[in-house]
């Protein structure tokens, strides 16, 4: 069935009632729109599902929610009666129709006979990710499209493990929703909410869970009472999403008594208005925490995505003015700061291990093993990073830390997803820490940088929207792929069988901004213990390395680049020459 079918039929079905319907009439008088929208069914990406919002196939909407919900569904009630009567958590974020959209989940599965658990508010990604675990449920489902635009909403899974739903899982799931109508198999109806709730159907979790949340995250604490200057000039923004009361109350009761919250950016708001883009990577994000921050005198500025399981933060610099640290960056502090406090307090265990994604800085890697820690390596997404725990449990040993450079950390193990509150703990308690022994947190990051050596990280991408840009991306992959050094591709493609030493020598990728190329990694196939993605990874003689891929949930293809020096200004000047180098090849793919 094309686009034009697809939309044809929504229109003989939707009744004239529903608020989707002058939506749909409206995309008559654009083709291209109308195509966009209804090219596809929505697919499971690196985090479940995310769209903008409204109508059609390809979009967040009760039509698509109702499908992939009863899709969920069969695949529970596939499972047994133990799994139904286990049951699934739902959790929702400030975002339009997030409150709806969880009701509707919730009275899908209630209605299907499986045990359902609710909040009566919007509540934390790791809360919901900690209390799967903790409540033995099947599943979870989240209604969050976390940092994305206010346009934007989405539907993260997942499974028994607390983690987001594996591929395998995704994929049967995915199976039992393909076999499922719009309109003949799916109620989009959630007005008995209420009744499923009185009938027992239904639970309402509250504060006796986000207790349990809140004191696992506590316990992560490695220094306390004396140790720390708890008075430290601290801002912070839940960037008017869920991280807001959890997060207050956790510093209160960790003793932090000069806490500031960004009154503006306090309390729910779906339009982001103040910030429009509630992403804590972006600096921009950081406008009105910068200006409080200058008011009070802050050392750290920190803030949380809406459904608060990314985390950034920016420091107060040698030249008064503040500094916005990425996520490798943080990520180095974090490392460091917990192994140097494990080790000084005789609680670093002899099999410690830390978990880091594919496409982030090597320098966590040697910071780790100067602890004597050994640093795994997994595909993006926490549940990869957070899926190598039972791995490395099973083997003897410790997990210590994971993390990703796209600001998403994860400290403790019983909570399988990145956690934006647990980190936003840590980096005050570090700030507190080291401000007791006269140091600040940058003064730290100079350090590291003079101890390990002087890494530059640059993460540009290329966003190509549409079905024309997806076509784009893929040929730019295949472009990198045709014109590789076949003789120092890993793991070792069949069509290099053969080849000789010097075939190599006219690819386009053989050298990048005059530096040999000494190894690419494919992980097309998979590459020993990691499973198969589409992401190339290349190192050069001089040390530095880049890794592209395309963005499992947004119309981007990625880069990642990594340069170390002996001084920060030649990191970036070399990791510059590689970065424009890289872009301008692919960039000329049409």
């Amino acid at each position: 069935m094309d686009y034009k079918e697809r939309y044809k039929l929504w229109l003989d079905k939707i009744p004239g009632n529903d608020p989707l319907r002058a939506q749909l009439e409206q995309l008559a008088l654009d083709e291209s729109a109308a195509a966009e929208r209804f090219s596809q069914d929505m697919v499971f990406g690196t985090a479940g599902l995310r769209g903008v919002t409204g109508v059609g196939t390809n979009c967040m909407n009760v039509y698509t929610v109702g499908r992939a919900t009863r899709g969920i569904a069969n695949y529970i009630r596939n499972a047994g009666p133990e799994a139904m009567s286990r049951g699934v958590i739902i959790a929702h974020d400030p975002r339009h129709f997030s409150e709806e959209f969880s009701r509707l989940a919730a009275c899908i599965l209630a209605r299907a006979g499986i045990r359902v658990y609710t909040f009566p508010g919007m509540r934390p990604t790791p809360e919901l990710a900690c209390l799967i675990r903790v409540k033995g449920t099947v599943s979870g489902i989240n209604i969050t499209a976390s940092h994305n635009p206010p346009e934007y909403n989405g539907y993260k899974v997942y499974w028994e493990d607390g983690c987001q739903v594996s591929a395998e899982i995704a994929d049967g799931m995915m199976q039992c929703m393909s076999q499922l109508d719009y309109f003949k198999d799916c109620d989009v109806d959630y007005s008995d909410y209420e009744n499923l709730i009185a009938a027992g159907k239904i639970t309402l979790l509250g504060e006796e869970e986000d207790r349990i949340y809140l004191d696992m995250v506590k316990a992560l604490a490695i220094h306390e009472g004396d140790e720390l200057d708890l008075s430290i000039p601290i801002v912070y923004t839940p960037l008017n999403g869920a991280g807001s009361i959890p997060f207050s109350r956790m510093m209160a009761e960790r003793g932090f008594t000069n806490v500031h919250i960004v009154e503006e950016q306090k309390d729910p708001d779906p339009d982001f208005t103040t910030v429009g883009y509630p992403n804590p990577e972006d600096p921009k994000a950081f406008r009105l925490s910068e200006k409080l921050g200058h008011e009070i005198g802050a050392d750290l500025l920190m803030a949380t995505d809406p459904d608060s399981d990314r985390f950034a933060i920016e420091l107060m610099g040698d030249d008064g003015e503040y500094v916005p640290l990425n996520g490798n960056q943080t990520g180095y502090l974090l490392v460091n700061y917990i192994l140097e406090g494990r080790r000084d307090a005789g609680t670093l265990p002899e099999n410690g291990a830390m978990v880091k994604s594919i496409v982030t800085s090597t320098l966590s890697t040697e910071i780790a093993e100067s602890y004597g820690v050994k640093m795994f390596e997994a595909l993006t997404g926490f549940k990869n990073i957070c899926g190598r725990i039972p791995f490395l449990e099973e083997n003897g040993y410790s997990y210590l830390f994971g993390y990703e450079e796209s600001v998403g950390y994860a400290a403790c193990p019983e909570i399988r997803d990145k956690d934006g509150i647990s980190a936003g703990m840590l980096v005050a308690e570090a700030a507190a820490y080291y401000r007791k022994q006269g140091k600040t947190l940058f003064q730290v990051l100079s350090e590291l940088g003079a101890r390990y050596g002087y890494y530059a990280e640059a993460e540009p991408n290329l966003v190509l929207k549409g079905i024309p840009g997806a076509q784009r991306i893929r040929r730019m992959m295949d472009s990198v792929r045709a014109n590789l050094p076949m003789d120092r591709v890993l793991p070792v493609p069949e069509a290099a069988s053969g080849q000789g030493e010097n075939d190599s020598a006219f690819a386009v990728w053989d050298s990048v901004a005059g530096l040999h190329v000494k190894k690419v990694i494919d992980y097309q196939n998979g590459y020993e213990d990691i499973p198969a993605s589409n992401v190339l990874r290349f190192f050069l003689e001089n040390g530095s390395w880049f890794a592209v891929r395309p963005s499992g949930t947004e119309p981007k293809i990625k880069f990642y680049f990594y340069s170390k020096q002996d001084t920060p200004e030649k990191a970036e000047e070399v990791n510059k020459k590689i970065c424009d180098a890289v872009l301008q090849t692919i960039s000329a793919v049409e």
